[in-house]
């Protein structure tokens, strides 16, 4: 296919998503199921189109005076991936699977010298109005350029495993590839996210992923996982382990010394778990399926409990954009009444002495300074570790920059940090 067939096709997922209310990545799957002549090629260049579309469908549609498939998708075309109207026009002529040609006013409007003046600051930074005041109470001035780059494209990033190989070894084996080597993450490989039809590497058909060298896994992830600070010898709680990403990091952290007790309250999310662990040869994971009482004989036993959340997911919004549109005020405070018992449960667990560390993947206040203030004050017999403090114990010497805020949590961000956004802080028991 050539580039106006794919603009068309992106046309129709886009509408296809509209009709129905189905994930992109079903509509995206049916439209290749039923377009078998597309290639590997064509169907990676119309998922970029429309995911392209959907972070940035705000300002697009702003910009376009419409929110119509065919509009969004032309102003992405033009003026993120620079094609000029009139070669388009000319190749829409010629192909069979093009769209109709771009008109006057469609033209009028895609070569205006600013095409958001007038534009509110929810709109700038693609984000619902009614985020806004939430996020420039995380980021102040900085909030619409924050947000701006939470809508742009994800770079692939891998974390070298360390219970079985080191990152040159990593690095040799995905050299075809040219990954980034001058990250500053100490196991981080990076795969940066490319312009127009790039694409990524598969690398979970490699054979360093199938023998277990290497997993993906964002920057922040790894930084926050880091910054959990497990070592080899503890008794460590992942209360929310989900499928393992930070099991694992944590795991090869300890050098399979100590022990992780790997939980998580939904047996579908834990189900992945067990074969992420044979492969990357963690050997100090217990994984405890959800049930009655399953974890009663560690309470007030562990030194360590990481409760990485279930959040709103808005730190992520580069990687799955519909979630942006479709968050309410309402998940919003569900989610924050499910952290706010989930820290309660998780404070049980630690001996004296022990630590506390609540990780999300968010940019909300509600779900990071305001709710670890909350249990703070809730909670005296804990003290936040500063995070000033925590950062420069691990990072001292990388070329990162952090947020810090005033009840001791670190946030990371895309246009702060480089990565997707989350939020750490490290509460120690007295």
């Amino acid at each position: 296919m050539r580039l106006p067939g794919r603009i068309a096709a992106a046309i129709a997922v886009l509408a296809d998503i509209d009709a129905h209310k189905r994930p992109v990545a079903e509509a995206l799957k049916a439209w290749g199921l039923n377009n078998r002549f597309a290639g590997a090629g064509d169907r990676a260049a119309i998922g970029n189109l429309v995911y392209d579309t959907l972070r940035r469908r705000s300002s697009h549609a702003f910009a376009m005076g419409s929110d119509a498939p065919r509009a969004l998708v032309l102003s992405v075309v033009v003026r993120e991936w620079g094609e000029n109207i009139d070669e388009l026009n000319q190749s829409f002529g010629g192909d069979r699977f093009a769209p109709a040609p771009i008109d006057a006013e469609e033209a009028a409007k895609l070569t205006a010298a600013d095409p958001l003046a007038g534009a509110p600051d929810h709109v700038r930074g693609d984000v619902p109005e009614w985020v806004a005041p939430h996020l420039a109470e995380s980021f102040g001035e900085d909030w619409v350029a924050e947000a701006h780059d939470l809508s742009g494209r994800p770079p692939l990033d891998l974390r070298v495993n360390t219970l079985k190989a080191n990152r040159d070894k990593a690095l040799r084996a995905l050299g075809r590839f040219a990954p980034d080597a001058t990250v500053t993450i100490p196991e981080g490989i990076r795969f940066p996210a490319g312009d127009r039809d790039s694409r990524t590497p598969n690398v979970q058909s490699e054979e360093g992923y199938i023998k277990g060298w290497f997993e993906v896994q964002d920057f922040g992830s790894q930084i926050v996982a880091a910054l959990g600070g497990a070592r080899g010898g503890e008794q460590v709680l992942d209360l929310c382990a989900g499928a393992g990403g930070k099991t694992l990091a944590m795991a090869a952290a300890m050098q399979n010394r100590g022990q992780i007790f790997a939980y998580d309250s939904d047996r579908t999310r834990l189900a992945p778990i067990y074969d992420r662990l044979k492969r990357a040869g963690a050997r100090n994971v217990q994984v405890r399926a959800p049930g009655e009482g399953v974890l009663d004989d560690l309470i007030g036993k562990l030194d360590r409990v990481v409760v990485d959340a279930p959040c709103t997911g808005s730190g992520t919004w580069r990687r799955q954009p519909t979630a942006k549109w479709k968050l309410t005020p309402e998940q919003l405070a569900v989610r924050v009444e499910e952290q706010r018992a989930i820290l309660i449960e998780a404070a049980k667990y630690l001996k004296p002495g022990g630590t506390l560390v609540y990780i999300t993947c968010s940019v909300l206040p509600e779900e990071n300074a305001r709710q670890a203030q909350a249990f703070l004050e809730a909670n005296p017999d804990f003290k936040a570790i500063a995070g000033n403090k925590l950062w420069m114990s691990h990072f001292s010497g990388a070329r990162l920059r952090a947020r810090f805020s005033p009840e001791g949590g670190i946030s990371l961000t895309p246009h702060l940090t480089g990565t997707d956004g989350f939020y750490v802080i490290a509460m120690q028991r007295g």
